[in-house]
């Protein structure tokens, strides 16, 4: 290409003479434009065929974008820092097309940008071959609409309307009136508004057959907020598709897409899942507020003797320090209180998570990618190679994963991570079913811990009440549950009050108002390793030895508690049982 072009260059600086000389002539001058003008042709008619060629080489198409026509919704499909950056363009977009073209089709990234934009809203996507002249004319589109912006995974809501929706919920029967009167833009903003409110973890959009209910999850347990009309849910779904970056068209498969708010004070990340049900599309958005503070340990309302118990263990240089508890019982929020402590200078933490739910400066935080083969196990891999003091896995969930954890707490890092079990006792059993060998997890495993998020009683109209308020159910296990509890922690049941909910204003008639956890906590002392070296394990040895650390189980961490007027006995049974 280079002596091609070096010999159009040589037949313009070698020009006629004459015309040289004549410079100064209109005549002349008209020559010296046509000929110019010739040989700018053939330049890019050479551009042409060596684009042409290119496109050949990868089994591609060519296109010459001089002059076909280009839309802005086109353009906004790669920004212009990506255009310049891959020299990549998409010069046709419809409801279910893109199509990009580039110079460089061999680069791995443009591969990858196809394929993050078809997965983000299109069904197809197809990839072509362009001139530098083509990417030239395209870029200079980006400059005449100076106005222009990339389609983003983030929201653009404003603080003052997030506030003013917030200002005007003062109950349910509030955002039942704010969504009654909202246009479909608005009711986006009113519902992240409202749930932002009153600290709603998800919303649920849920379509049944005579209506369509808008729920919010509030200290873990749905509640009803209001009705959105049948006609305006289509387009309310289509408009959470579009800033979810999920395809709009597509109704009957899952999806799940993301996009971001940025306030003054923190950024609300959230996460969108829809799936078919037999009414339409089921929504619904998590929303993850990431705030720069942090949780810390003692916020989390752990009893003196738990406190010091996870205290001392995550002082250990190495090992396995485990949570376990099902589906938002507060595991990440826990490792993420014990990190708040661990991340010092001199340190290198690295966690893994699907997704990230809290940002932590100082901490390098890896997102879970299944559509790229970035598993728990494939990136636990990656990040040993990292030379990391401390790794945090969300969840070790396969036999693979928690062999190389194991291994990693062996070879001395101090691994924190989750399992699905219904109480601490049963993580021992679940690593020896998964395939991991006594005599490897005996010296890896550290502590263990079982938790469960129960609500706090209102303050403001908690009811009090005594053991003789119970029924016959209920005192029978109160009475069984106390008589175990370790000595120094027992409570006497004939004095003690307790609270019951009752519901008002600032509750929202619902008699509970945050949450507080309820734990047990057992280190993996001689006793329990050589148990486990022996191969003889079951959940009930384990909790009997552990009693001997004067450890209380999550139900009586719980009636404790209740017992200090901070949740309510039928709420600690209600997440127990």
């Amino acid at each position: 290409m280079a002596n091609a072009f070096g010999s159009i260059n040589d037949l313009i600086n070698n020009q006629n003479p004459q015309l040289k000389n004549t410079k100064n002539s209109t005549k002349a001058q008209d020559v010296e434009d046509k000929f110019s003008n010739k040989m700018e042709d053939i330049k890019k008619k050479e551009l042409e065929s060596l684009a042409q060629g290119h496109a050949a080489d990868f089994g591609l198409p060519h296109i010459n974008l001089i002059n076909f026509p280009i839309s802005q919704d086109a353009l906004k499909v790669v920004s212009r820092e990506t255009a310049e950056k891959l020299s990549v363009v998409c010069f046709y977009v419809s409801a279910e097309e893109f199509r990009l073209a580039t110079l460089h089709p061999e680069n791995p990234e443009v591969k990858e940008l196809l394929e993050e934009i078809a997965k983000q809203r299109y069904s197809n996507g197809s990839l072509y071959v362009i001139s530098e002249t083509s990417l030239a004319r395209v870029m200079k589109l980006y400059d005449n609409l100076p106005n222009i912006k990339p389609i983003t995974k983030d929201l653009d809501i404003k603080a003052e309307d997030l506030q003013k929706v917030g200002d005007s919920v003062n109950d349910f029967s509030s955002v039942q009136e704010l969504v009654s009167k909202s246009n479909t833009t608005d009711l986006v903003t009113v519902m992240l508004g409202a749930a932002l409110k009153v600290n709603a973890s998800d919303i649920h959009v849920e379509a049944e057959q005579e209506k369509v209910v808008l729920r919010f999850r509030l200290d873990g347990i749905l509640q009803d907020i209001a009705e959105i009309k049948k006609e305006v849910f289509q387009k309310l779904l289509s408009r959470i598709k579009l800033i979810s970056a999920l395809k709009i068209n597509i109704t009957t498969k899952p999806q799940d897409g993301r996009f971001t708010i940025h306030l003054p004070e923190y950024d609300v990340d959230v996460r969108v899942s829809t799936i078919p049900t037999v009414f339409g599309e089921s929504v619904v958005m998590r929303l993850l507020v990431q705030k720069q503070d942090g949780i810390k340990l003692d916020d989390l309302g752990l009893s003196e003797r738990d406190f010091q118990v996870l205290s001392e263990e995550i002082k250990r240089p190495n090992g396995m320090i485990i949570t376990t508890g099902p589906t938002g019982s507060g595991k990440t929020t826990t490792l993420y209180a014990v990190l708040h402590i661990l991340n010092k200078p001199g340190v290198k933490i690295i966690t893994l998570e699907d997704p990230v739910e809290y940002r932590m400066e100082g901490v390098n935080q890896s997102q879970i990618d299944h559509s790229k083969n970035y598993d728990f196990s494939s990136g636990l891999r990656s990040i040993l190679r990292q030379d990391p003091d401390i790794v945090m896995v969300g969840e070790i969930r396969d036999a693979e994963t928690s062999e190389i954890a194991v291994q990693a707490a062996l070879t001395g890092h101090l691994m924190l991570s989750t399992l699905h079990t219904n109480s601490a006792f049963g993580a021992i059993p679940r690593f020896l079913s998964m395939g991991i060998q006594p005599f490897l997890l005996a010296p890896a495993l550290n502590c263990v811990m079982g938790q469960r998020l129960v609500r706090r009683v209102c303050e403001s109209c908690r009811q009090e009440i005594s053991f003789a308020d119970f029924d016959e159910h209920t005192q029978k296990r109160l009475q069984e549950q106390v008589s175990s509890t370790p000595e120094k922690f027992r409570i006497d049941l004939t004095t003690t009050k307790f609270y019951k909910a009752v519901g008002c204003e600032k509750c929202s008639d619902i008699g509970y108002k945050g949450r507080v956890g309820i734990y047990e906590v057992f280190v993996v002392k001689d006793e329990i390793e050589k148990m486990i070296l022996s191969g003889q394990v079951s959940e009930l040895a384990i909790q009997e030895m552990a009693r001997e650390q004067e450890m209380t189980s999550m139900v009586q961490d719980g009636i404790i508690k209740a017992s200090k007027g901070m949740t309510t006995i039928d709420e600690v049974f209600r997440v127990i049982d």
